[in-house]
């Protein structure tokens, strides 16, 4: 299979280089829920999503799980290309939420390429530099949004349309990096204003409206 083409960034590369990522690389199917890196450990491929989702989350001192961004299809994980670059262990934690199909790049690949290759050293660098865009406004959103806009926005994105989410009140606090406390006491202010009802471990959006307004109001 030429995968190549699912990533966009690679179609300057060198048919030399092209062929070498293909021949050289491996396919892996993953099920949903592996844990495909965490603390510690350090990264043997590099990993360039063709289906699924990756979550990448990190666990502070005091316990709470703080969701740093996904990886879809078409994508790969900046914190994988950044421990391989500096050669250094993950400092956070990726999880499968999905099924999930890669390209598993080996990391003796990966090094000589981003030594010899100036194609595909533009491309990893160029993903990383977008990602760390990304991460600079989680950052921002954390530290300067509200955080009613923010789990508006949250419900909203993660609903991907539909009438309802599941997610407890934990996961929920990990997507937006607070205290379960805070979302729950959000969702029901929320729910008193009836944009919401909440059971255990779902949340349905009964008014979506209210709810975009809100969360284009920050």
């Amino acid at each position: 299979m030429d995968w190549i083409d699912r990533f966009s960034g690679l179609a300057a590369l060198e048919p030399k280089v092209r062929e070498r990522l293909v021949s050289q690389s491996q396919i892996v199917h993953l099920p949903e829920n592996t844990v495909l890196f965490g603390p510690g450990k350090s990264p043997e491929n590099l990993l360039m999503l063709l289906e699924g989702t990756v979550r990448v989350q990190q666990t502070t001192e005091g316990g709470r799980e703080i969701v740093l961004y996904r990886v879809h299809a078409g994508e790969s994980c900046v914190l994988t290309t950044a421990c391989l670059l500096a050669y250094e262990d993950y400092s956070a934690e990726g999880i499968a939420e999905t099924e999930v199909e890669a390209v598993a790049i080996p990391r003796r690949v990966f090094d000589d390429l981003v030594a010899r290759s100036q194609s595909f050293r533009n491309f990893v660098f160029s993903a990383y530099s977008r990602r760390i865009t990304d991460l600079f406004h989680v950052i921002e959103e954390i530290a300067f949004q509200k955080v009613d806009i923010r789990l508006a926005q949250k419900l909203l994105g993660l609903s991907r349309g539909a009438g309802e989410l599941k997610a407890t009140h934990a996961q929920l606090a990990a997507e937006l990096g607070t205290a379960r406390e805070v979302i729950s006491r959000q969702l029901q202010e929320f729910q008193r204003r009836g944009w919401v009802k909440t059971a255990r471990g779902v949340v349905y959006l009964t008014d979506r409206e209210a709810l975009d307004a809100l969360a284009h109001s920050g």
